[in-house]
């Protein structure tokens, strides 16, 4: 049976699993689940479902999930504070922000509680997926901040010149007038925690110089969110010595989870314990 919290509080910051609670009777689209009893959660994530509230305290309000995203997901108290880094270093003029591979939407809901952007654009290709961030921002209040696209990123921005069918022109004349780019691509997979030192270069599906040569396509202010271990030489040679670049790594209790690469004309970052 699923262990029972002693206390029902729960903080951003609690590593406790969530409640044991009764099953829902409401059928759930496929590939998209809400695990109430550690019963029913698959071995190989267990590990992750135990982070409980770290990962979305509204966790026991209905949040969403693909077995996938338990280890895709940015932990809440880490991607709030991405947004408010990015809020308050986005360079002048910029109002959008763009989340072009937002996951359930741990991001994307933090950019739009941030307040600063006028419009939340959130681009993710698999349904399952999209369907778990569009439901959990209904939890978080901000559905209503946030426009959805389902689709290749590549393709709907126009950067893939074998697919400019599915190109969505008014977002890359957003995009380069008032837009800023965020991107959590794919690490491939768990192993990734298996190198002392990860090689860029080899990241799957996508490399961080594909990543960094197309989206700057589109504007020059990017942020990718990389492995805690990422080789930094791999990115300045990317970037280029003349290129303004800052990394910052993501720690909670002492411990790096990811960092990010701020790539552009961002403002200096005013860092502080998470």
């Amino acid at each position: 049976m699923g262990r029972k919290r002693k206390n029902a509080e729960r903080t951003e910051t609690s590593n406790e699993p969530p409640l044991k609670r009764r099953p829902s009777t409401t059928p759930l689209p496929d590939g998209v689940h809400h695990y109430q009893n550690i019963d029913e959660v698959p071995w190989d994530i267990q590990k992750y479902w135990h982070q409980g509230y770290s990962i979305f305290s509204k966790y026991d309000d209905g949040v969403w999930m693909t077995d996938g995203s338990w280890y895709e997901v940015t932990h809440e108290s880490v991607a709030n504070t991405i947004a408010q880094h990015m809020a308050e270093a986005a360079p002048a003029g910029k109002s959008i922000i763009f989340d072009v591979m937002c996951g359930v939407g741990g991001n994307t809901i933090a950019f739009a509680l941030s307040g600063k952007w006028k419009r939340v654009y959130a681009i993710e290709k698999d349904a399952a997926t999209l369907a778990c961030a569009k439901h959990n921002a209904e939890i978080y209040g901000v559905a209503d901040r946030i426009t959805w696209f389902h689709g290749d990123c590549f393709e709907i921005l126009g950067l893939d010149e074998s697919k400019k069918a599915n190109t969505v022109e008014a977002l890359k004349a957003i995009a380069a007038n008032y837009g800023v780019i965020f991107a959590s691509p794919p690490w491939g997979g768990p192993g990734y925690r298996e190198a002392e030192v990860f090689d860029l270069d080899t990241m799957q599906p996508y490399s961080f110089g594909y990543l960094y040569e197309s989206l700057k396509k589109l504007t020059p202010n990017v942020v990718l969110y990389l492995p805690r271990t990422s080789d930094l030489r791999q990115i300045a040679k990317v970037v280029g010595e003349d290129k303004k670049t800052q990394i910052v790594h993501y720690c909670t209790k002492g411990s790096s989870r990811a960092l990010c690469a701020y790539l552009g004309d961002w403002g200096s970052l005013k860092l502080g314990d998470l």
